[in-house]
């Protein structure tokens, strides 16, 4: 980027200061972590007879339990129920304990798992520790503190683990089930435990994670169920060499599945990846707020996943400060099924039932706390994000877009410098996308395919058919990285990023709305977008018509523009619509809008010469903004038309008031 364009961009960005977007909550507060060194490796699943066996006492409701299994898997658990009333452990925690060295396997037989010695609230010393709090109230523990006192937050703390392999030994993952009774942060807490395996049980009911994996180098999520969550089902965070399979996760208040500050390999990388930090295949995340999500999600490999019936499906971003690897980058989103991604749970947060504590709220029965703000209705949202590819998803059945992606600035997640201020939402590829058909061919329509701010370099879409916001998108070429048409701009268009700014001020804890923003319910003239449309229609027709009343009234082509004008304004108050943005509405109410001021300039720039120009440097900004956002992007400029059309537009009506304030001798004299 030119020095011209960084000047430029250091401008708009603390113009946006000045502006204050309002930066979000912390959605994940932990101690300060480091990624792995990544000399780990995915751990391999382990078969054989277990170190460590965890079971109930109850052999009536055991084998009730087992009654319908496979004849040899019946057999095989009635074994080790009978080993384990000799030399087993009646709570996981207590396993967990007991294990003195690498390699170990951890048996989990069939039964409801309350983990009962861990559930108290914490007494003596672990009551007084000196930590920080966070802004959700819980204490951020060091590495320290967590060791100290484990069960703090935690219900099963897995600490310094290595090599071990936890497993359910049921026909399905049902059959255990660890229930966290919303009593704890963590129902399963595994930290800096490399090489961790978990298969085959269900975890829930926790006040923010179901199963929680941090900074650990090889994981592996293999059929396990999390459910019913104030935050995240499957939340892994600072690690490497991560593996989620045939997992599921519902019911959860932010996402099902969370990679979030995945170890950030290839940051210095462009579409050349070697190797994902992390693989995600064969799950299905639905019915959470969001399907999958990653703050610094970088690295990641989404593949053969099915993410439906969530607020949105799958997020990326770099929105949240003190997440390692910001700007997010490099996850690779190919074959999943992303569908009818449309639930709106802001519901819950109108009608008080969030503000329950949580074993009050009705998870069970399909409530849901949204705790960020998010555009119901999107199938995937790049909130900030370079390098990612999205390639052979089938998407349909969406209320609002296929594809959601705008920038996000440095500064909200705490980062001052102006110069990284424009550093994310670059080098996004689309490629090959099945949109708005399912896989059986029939028609399901997402309301948009895609929705972008217009702020980036080298992003490029291809292969969609449908409507899009803006019409024309940059397309990409045949090699990954390529781009024909493509743009560079440091900043997206005025109207979208108010927008963002409204809809960024969400807060489940103090149940907080915005009004004026779509995602939470806004219709019509509620949206901000159609008010500030009303707003500039209702100055520039009230200017407009006086300056034609006091100059122009008599002269035939006057009037004629002017009506063109009114058109024009009026169209742009239809296309501001959710019904009509992303059609060529706009850009027609772009054109009559533009020859109005092109030929009221030639009209008056006889005698008002400075006017005149002015008037007619603002038509042709205007055309050049229809042409823009109708037919190709503009190339070889850092900031839309639309930037230039709202400054001149400014400039434009001062003046224009002004010119219509002088007399009516000098309003003759001067069109003499």
């Amino acid at each position: 980027m030119s020095h011209a364009r960084r000047a430029l961009l250091a401008l708009i960005a603390a113009s946006i200061v000045v502006l204050g977007i309002a930066a979000p909550s912390l959605a994940h507060e932990e101690r300060p972590v480091e990624f792995p060194d990544g000399s780990g490796s995915v751990p391999k699943y382990r078969q054989g007879d277990p170190d460590l066996i965890v079971c109930k006492t109850d052999r009536a409701d055991f084998q009730q339990r087992i009654a319908e299994f496979p004849a040899a898997l019946q057999q095989r658990n009635l074994a080790l129920f009978d080993r384990c009333q000799k030399d087993g452990f009646r709570d996981l925690q207590a396993a967990v304990d007991a294990v003195d060295k690498p390699g170990m396997n951890i048996a989990i037989l069939p039964g409801l798992y309350l983990e009962e010695p861990t559930q108290p609230k914490p007494t003596g010393v672990c009551a007084n520790l000196d930590a920080p709090d966070s802004s959700f109230g819980y204490q951020v523990l060091s590495w320290e503190q967590q060791n100290q006192c484990p069960n703090n937050d935690n219900l099963v703390a897995i600490l310094d683990k290595q090599d071990l392999q936890i497993e359910g030994t049921g026909a399905s993952r049902d059959d255990v089930i660890i229930d966290g009774q919303y009593g704890k942060l963590n129902v399963i807490r595994s930290d800096m435990s490399d090489g961790i395996y978990f298969r085959n049980f269900t975890v829930q009911r926790s006040t923010f994670n179901s199963l929680y994996i941090l900074a650990t180098d090889g994981f592996v999520i293999d059929d396990v169920l999390s459910r019913w969550n104030d935050e995240y089902g499957f939340l892994t965070f600072a690690s490497d060499h991560g593996l989620y399979t045939d997992c599921e996760s519902y019911g959860n208040g932010d996402s099902g599945l969370y990679p979030g500050s995945a170890s950030d390999i290839n940051s210095d990388r462009e579409y050349d990846v070697p190797r994902y930090a992390i693989e995600i295949t064969g799950c299905r995340s639905h019915h959470n707020m969001v399907g999958y999500s990653g703050t610094a999600g970088n690295s990641v490999w989404v593949h053969d996943n099915e993410f439906d019936h969530n607020m949105a499906g799958a997020t990326m971003d770099s929105a949240f400060p003190d997440h390692p690897g910001l700007p997010q980058d490099h996850a690779k989103f190919e074959r999943n099924l992303v569908h009818d991604n449309n639930a709106d749970y802001y519901k819950h947060i109108k009608d008080g039932t969030c503000a329950k504590p949580p074993a009050e709220r009705g998870y069970e029965d399909g409530v849901v706390c949204p705790q960020i703000s998010v555009p119901v209705g999107s199938g995937f949202i790049t909130a900030g994000g370079n390098y990612n590819v999205f390639e052979d998803n089938w998407v349909y059945g969406h209320d609002r877009a296929a594809f959601v992606l705008h920038s996000v600035p440095a500064f909200i997640r705490s980062e001052s410098s102006l110069a990284k201020q424009a550093d994310t939402s670059h080098h996004n590829r689309y490629v090959g996308n099945h949109l708005g058909v399912d896989q059986a061919g029939k028609s399901r329509p997402n309301e948009l395919d895609t929705w972008w701010d217009g702020q980036g370099e080298g992003n490029c879409w291809s292969g969609q058919d449908g409507r899009s916001n803006p019409p024309v998108l940059p397309s990409c070429g045949d090699k990954a990285g390529e781009v024909s048409g493509g743009s560079d701009r440091v900043v997206g268009e005025p109207v979208k990023l108010a927008a963002l700014m409204v809809c960024a001020e969400y807060s489940a804890q103090d149940r907080r709305l915005p009004a004026g923003c779509d995602w939470y319910g806004a219709t019509g003239l509620e949206r901000v977008e159609t008010q500030i449309s009303l707003a500039v229609a209702a100055v520039l027709a009230l200017v407009g018509g006086v300056l034609w009343f006091r100059t122009l009234r008599r002269v035939p082509l006057g009037t004629i523009v002017y009506a063109a004008g009114l058109a024009g304004l009026v169209l742009s108050i239809v296309g501001s619509t959710t019904a009509y943005a992303g059609t060529g509405v706009p850009a027609v109410s772009l054109l009559l809008l533009g020859a109005w001021w092109v030929v009221t300039g030639l009209l008056l720039r006889s005698r008002w010469r400075g006017f005149g120009w002015v008037t007619i440097v603002l038509g042709v900004v205007t055309l050049l903004d229809a042409f823009d956002k109708s037919v190709m992007m503009l190339p070889w400029t850092p900031i839309s038309p639309a930037w230039l059309r709202t400054l001149l537009g400014i400039v434009w009506v001062v003046w224009a008031v002004t010119a219509a304030a002088r007399s009516r001798e000098q309003v003759r004299a001067a069109l003499a």
